[in-house]
């Protein structure tokens, strides 16, 4: 999987990234995200639509944004759970309107991808912790880069794109929702 990004992209060490702004007209910063982001499986019986989100500031240089969507709390032991990973976004989008992370893509900007989530799906998966929880905290992270991220294979693990991506970080800008049931 990483024989299309070069190796010294690999093993760089990013400086520290310069914080932007992102915000999003369906929820607060450390609000409570609606049912209509909320997933649609294991007992779920949200609209699984990703929610709109814009940005602003990002840093000098940006070429490309990815945007990836964690859940720290989920209990799979320490892990998290990945619920959006959107890559290639053009430097020149200033946000993702509601629904853009549908499985056809259609709602995302000319270039942009998807790779799979922790659903295993290549689209938005909403929030579904186990029923009684805490809520859970579900950080939207945008990363301002320096270059595209083609460079990630398709079938790269969520994991081996967050490698890459925090290398190539000129910044990031992070909004937290929260979601329990």
């Amino acid at each position: 999987m990483l024989r299309s990004v070069p190796f010294a992209l690999a093993l760089a060490a990013a400086a520290p990234a310069a914080a932007f702004d992102l915000s999003s007209s369906d929820f607060e910063p450390g609000g409570e995200l609606a049912m209509e982001q909320v997933a649609d499986v294991f007992g779920c019986t949200g609209g699984n639509v990703s929610p709109a989100l814009s940005w602003s500031d990002p840093p000098e240089g940006t070429k490309s944004f990815a945007l990836m969507v964690h859940d720290p709390d989920a209990p799979t032991g320490g892990a998290g759970f990945w619920h959006w990973i959107v890559l290639d976004i053009p430097a020149s989008a200033t946000g993702l309107a509601s629904g853009a992370g549908a499985a056809d893509g259609t709602g995302l900007p000319e270039g942009a991808r998807m790779i799979p989530n922790d659903y295993g799906a290549a689209a938005w998966g909403g929030p579904c912790p186990p029923e009684g929880d805490s809520p859970h905290r579900y950080n939207f992270t945008l990363y301002a880069l320096e270059g595209a991220t083609s460079g990630i294979a398709e079938g790269a693990s969520t994991a081996v794109a967050g490698f890459l991506v925090n290398a190539a970080a000129l910044g990031t800008a992070t909004l937290t929702g929260m979601y329990g049931h």
